[in-house]
């Protein structure tokens, strides 16, 4: 047998070093201790000085001499012992104190005299005043309720911060991270923008190969400033970027840097752009960037340290401390543009500013295509029609607009989104819900007739006008009846005759009022704010006025600072011109709109008669009633009634007589 070696044991890995003691934490610890016992000591000490009695029945005790040992007298209080002989009930202790009158000093003397006329034998004791003794208890609970303080708070807050010291999680970054694997936005879900779309594909290239810049010693953009109204797609485009490079999407709005304690807002921004850095390639989406980075100086933030300007100088420290090797974009969104500090667009932090404008007919129509394939449209919607009149509408008036369609279906019990849907859905979006069931005096109802007629002829009558989509006198929002247009196309330039033809149409409305029924209302009211502020852009900002020339006389200038008060900048010569040709253009538009009104008196009797009868009829209504052919069609009253007899031979006769008009289904609206 060949002796074999026992296995040798690996060798023990040495010990990690023990942690340093943290001599706070022990010292936390042993000022809570002591404290501890200190307040114990401090009750202990009052428990020992027996129960509280009146001082009436401690002269009883003096003068049935109850009272052994000796009363001690201090300068508000007085103790003593009972002795042997008085009957205690149960739990009770013998000693005693008693709260004496401080001001009285003959308290000793009497004290005295009536022991020896008790023939006492306790003796007297005057205990001097002690002030440590009087300020301990005071002392001892500020002690304890600093400790706690520190304990509980400044110490937790400060291991939650991570080390952010007093600020805890008041200085952490309140971000939203959306990482490549929840990032499903991409290009394909962003319409209506194709011009902003093109101008970021250089950064997506840049966050896809760096590598493709760096080798030509070119520099992407450090900050892109997305730029346009409220609802046009700002957010979803900075989104769709880091869906389509597939990075992480740190989104975080302006108003949630600033806090109640200053210094937070540059705690926050520390501390998102070092977890961005961690995270390269990515971007940083910076929502409504004038909360923090208004214009700097005195009158705008009030001057001095203030907290948003400490958080816009921190934004603008960690901008410049990017490296042409850090892959980290940040995009910031506003609508204020105009209220930035200039520190802050300028080359080298924000130097893109890309312009999100409100979708053009194409971007409509393709907005509407995104959202309606996601509901379950019927064959009749015709998206490129509802494009049409759907002008100055945003993508976010175009996705409310679909959903509004839905739920209007829905409602009643429909399985598919109708077209006439769409249309209820694009007025209420546009004017708010119509209010069939106000109760409306037939004068007024009348009055609303007329007035929308006299809209309805005098646009189907000017060839400059918007062509004509429908009318109605259901009241619907601030308004008690609407006349729609459906523009063919975009307008970006208003020429003189268009400008001319819609306030003529807005004068048609209550010169109607006037020639028909002889009053006028007030229902005029937004037609006259229109057609005022149309003819005073003419005159004092496009130069359309022939005695007043090319020149701007417009006051909407943005001022530098808030406190310059806006003036004329021209004298009261010119003022009184102005005045006079702003007046001339609105009196040579209503005049042409009379002569259209008076010229085709039984037309427009025709058209208020077809509105009093169906409520809303279309522009093809209008055109056969101008051609003098009269409409054939059922009423909403005539509608209801055929439903009715429709159901008739399903249900009793009784049952059928006994159902209410007003309880009926609805139906939908017609036009």
């Amino acid at each position: 047998m060949t002796n074999q070696a026992p296995d040798k044991k690996p060798p023990r890995p040495p010990r990690p070093p023990k942690p340093p003691k943290n001599n706070r934490t022990m010292f936390g610890w042993v000022l809570i201790i002591g404290l501890g016992v200190m307040l114990a000591i401090m009750l202990g000490g009052k428990m020992s000085g027996g129960k509280e009695v009146d001082i009436t029945q401690f002269w009883q005790y003096v003068d049935t001499n109850q009272i052994t040992g000796t009363i001690e007298v201090e300068r508000t209080k007085v103790r003593g012992e009972l002795n042997e002989s008085y009957p205690l009930k149960e739990g009770q202790t013998r000693k005693f104190y008693a709260n004496r009158d401080a001001s009285n000093e003959q308290f000793v003397q009497n004290l005295n005299m009536r022991l020896k006329a008790a023939q006492s034998t306790a003796n007297v004791k005057i205990v001097p005043e002690s002030w440590f003794a009087n300020i301990l208890p005071s002392l001892i609970m500020m002690i304890v309720i600093f400790g706690l303080l520190w304990f509980f708070l400044f110490r937790r807050m400060g291991a939650a911060g991570g080390g952010a010291g007093f600020l805890g999680n008041f200085g952490r970054s309140r971000h939203r991270v959306t990482t490549k694997e929840q990032s499903k936005v991409t290009f394909s879900d962003v319409a209506g923008i194709d011009d902003a779309k093109e101008e970021v594909q250089e950064i997506i290239e840049f966050l896809k190969n760096s590598k493709k810049f760096s080798r030509l010693g070119g520099r992407v953009p450090r900050g892109v400033l997305l730029i346009g109204e409220p609802g046009c797609g700002k957010t979803l485009l900075a989104k769709a970027i880091a869906g389509e490079a597939d990075v992480p999407f740190f989104s975080i709005s302006g108003s949630d840097f600033v806090e109640m304690f200053v210094g937070v807002g540059a705690s926050r921004v520390r501390d998102l752009f070092k977890q961005a850095k961690d995270s390269s390639p990515c971007i940083i989406f910076l929502d409504e960037i004038d909360a923090v980075g208004r214009r700097r100086g005195a009158g705008f933030n009030g001057g001095g340290h203030d907290e948003r300007e400490q958080t816009l100088n921190a934004i603008l420290v960690e901008m410049d401390g990017f490296d042409s090797s850090d892959q980290v974009i940040v995009c910031a969104a506003t609508n204020r543009s105009d209220v930035l500090d200039p520190a802050l667009t300028r080359p080298g932090r924000f130097d893109r500013q890309v312009t999100v404008s409100l979708p053009d007919l194409k971007g409509r129509y393709e907005i509407l295509k995104i959202y309606a394939d996601k509901v379950k449209s019927n064959d009749d919607v015709d998206l490129q029609r509802m494009a049409r009149g759907t002008p100055m509408f945003s993508g976010a008036d175009l996705a409310a607009l679909v959903n509004e369609a839905a739920i209007a279906a829905a409602m009643q019990n429909q399985e598919t989104i109708t077209h006439a849907d769409f249309e209820e859905a694009r007025d209420k979006v546009r004017w708010g819900r119509s209010r069939k069931n106000r109760a409306i005096d037939e004068k007024e109802r009348q009055l609303t007739a007329y007035h929308e007629a006299g809209h309805a002829l005098v646009q189907a009558m000017l060839p400059d006008a918007d062509p004509l989509h429908k009318v109605s006198i259901i009241p619907r929002g601030p308004m008690g009846g609407a006349t729609m247009s459906l523009p063919e196309k975009d307008r970006y330039y208003y020429s003189q005759n268009f400008c001319c033809a819609q306030i003529a149409v807005a004068m048609g409305g209550q010169l109607a009022e006037k020639i028909f029924c002889g009053d006028v209302s007030s229902g005029a009211q937004a037609d006259i704010a229109m057609a005022t502020e149309l003819s005073k852009k003419m005159v004092l900002d496009w130069g359309m006025s022939e005695k007043l020339g090319p020149i701007n006389y417009s006051n909407d200038d943005q001022h530098i600072l808030p406190m310059e008060v806006s003036g004329k900048s021209y004298s009261e010569q010119t003022a009184e011109l102005v005045d006079s040709e702003i007046k001339l253009i609105i009196e040579t538009a209503q005049a042409k709109a009379r002569k259209l009104i008076e010229e085709n008196r039984d037309k427009l009797e025709n058209v208020a008669q077809a509105l009093l009868k169906y409520e809303t009829i279309t522009a093809d209504d209008i055109e056969q009633i101008l051609d003098g052919k009269k409409l054939d069609k059922p009423t909403v009253a005539e509608l209801l009634e055929a439903e009715q007899n429709k159901t008739a031979p399903e249900t009793p006769q009784a049952e059928v007589k006994s159902v209410p008009d007003n309880k009926l289904p609805p139906l939908p609206e017609m036009g």
